[in-house]
């Protein structure tokens, strides 16, 4: 009898729902409960947010780890492999791994269908729980209420941010969407807040169902760096740290690594300030401003993709060293605020080569469709390839030393960067 591979896996469970994208619990958390998946870990944190989600999930992930616990962490989507989603104590899940969890998942569901995240975050559920965690980090996949990682009850719930993102199936606005991501709070369980103006959705939910709200700005503050220092602050009442600048670049790190140590804190474990430095000073995650050199030529890749996350990289842009070309490869799903994107960076970015992502799927879409888009745009008159590496190569050939090459716009398109760049 022939397994079949993690590959064959993945491509079973993406055709077994009528939908990729179907949101709710029921079916979840009835095959759930046929698993015992209750609780993954001892402790558990769940992050949502429409940016920084991945980030904070690492800086969670690596102070815990300095701390000496035992850790699981489950993120989506991934970049060039899906062992990527699941880790634990800093190690991708192998194929065997994830086949096993997945049987187990098929053996559960009997009648029930189940979409790709949903089989996948029941499958990570299962790999944590028996590996006896002393924490499991969850980053919500959509929303946060209807989110399948919402089947389970966090310890502490974490929002990073509330922006404009998936409005077809999160709301028009703010207050709907943050509505929907504050839908992780528990009662008397904390809820770190990383924006400095939540929508008041949020805050009215944490009253209604009891959840303590930790707000950045006025129950916990992070101070940058003066110019040249080499280190930042992070306090709250009694207690005030000075840390090591992370290697995540961009400046919205600092934010997201000040929202995980706020976290960390909330969950009352063992975790020293030397633990905080360390994991501060260690953590990293692919694709977020990940720095290549190519003759003399820095090369940034990020998987920004909506207009809070350009403006963060705009932020990082205009912070640089000025002088040398900007070139910016782009490609974007075709339910993405293209427009936005490209006005948040078109005061940083001096050529645009915009590139087709016809293989990322349904919301795929082709590099003329997204030419049509941004006609008005700054990236109007920008050149047009059909795939981000032959937009890459364009970009290269142009670039002399000196320039900054950013390719960013989907966590596709950061892939294909990547793959690339090799």
């Amino acid at each position: 009898m022939n397994v079949p591979t993690l590959a064959e896996w993945l491509e079973r469970i993406e055709r077994q729902h009528p939908r990729a994208i179907d949101m709710g619990l029921e079916r979840v958390a009835e095959v759930a409960a046929r698993m015992a998946l209750s609780k993954p870990a001892a402790r558990v944190v769940t992050v949502a947010g429409t940016n920084g989600k991945g980030s904070t999930v690492a800086f969670i992930e690596a102070i815990a780890r300095a701390a000496g616990l035992s850790v699981g962490a489950y993120t989506s989507p991934h970049l060039l492999a899906y062992n990527e989603r699941v880790r634990i104590d800093g190690v991708d899940a192998t194929d065997a791994e994830l086949v096993e969890a997945f049987e187990a998942v098929e053996a559960a569901r009997g009648a029930t269908t189940l979409t790709y995240f949903e089989h996948g975050t029941l499958a990570a559920l299962c790999l944590f729980a028996r590996a006896g965690l002393d924490l499991a980090i969850l980053e919500v996949g959509l929303g946060g209420r209807l989110d399948a990682t919402n089947i389970v009850d966090p310890d502490v719930a974490v929002l990073t941010t509330v922006d404009l993102d998936h409005q077809a199936w999160l709301g028009e606005d703010r207050e709907s969407i943050g509505r929907e991501k504050a839908g992780i709070a528990r009662a008397w369980r904390p809820l770190v807040i990383g924006d400095d103006d939540p929508p008041s959705s949020v805050l009215r939910h944490a009253y209604a169902v009891g959840a303590p709200a930790i707000r950045v700005g006025c129950d916990f503050f992070f101070a940058a760096p003066a110019a040249g220092a080499a280190s930042w602050s992070w306090r709250e009442v009694g207690c005030e740290l000075e840390l090591p600048l992370p290697p995540l670049a961009a400046p919205v790190q600092l934010r997201n690594a000040a929202v995980a140590i706020a976290a960390v804190r909330a969950l009352d474990l063992p975790v020293a300030a030397r633990d905080i430095e360390r994991g501060v000073a260690t953590a990293s995650v692919p694709g977020r401003l990940q720095r290549f050199e190519r003759g003399g030529v820095e090369v940034l890749v990020d998987v920004g993709h909506n207009p809070q996350a350009a403006a963060a990289l705009a932020e990082f842009l205009a912070a640089g060293e000025p002088g040398g070309t900007v070139h910016a490869v782009y490609a974007a799903l075709d339910d993405k605020d293209a427009g936005g994107v490209v006005s948040a960076l078109a005061a940083q970015v001096d050529r645009w080569y915009l590139a087709g992502l016809e293989d990322a799927g349904p919301r795929g879409q082709s590099v003329d469709a997204l030419a049509a888009r941004l006609v008005a745009t700054a990236a109007g008159q920008a050149s047009r390839h059909a795939s981000v590496a032959a937009a890459l190569d364009a970009a290269l050939a142009a670039a002399a030393p000196g320039d900054r090459v950013l390719a960013f716009g989907a966590f596709h398109a950061a892939a294909a960067a990547l793959a690339a760049l090799g």
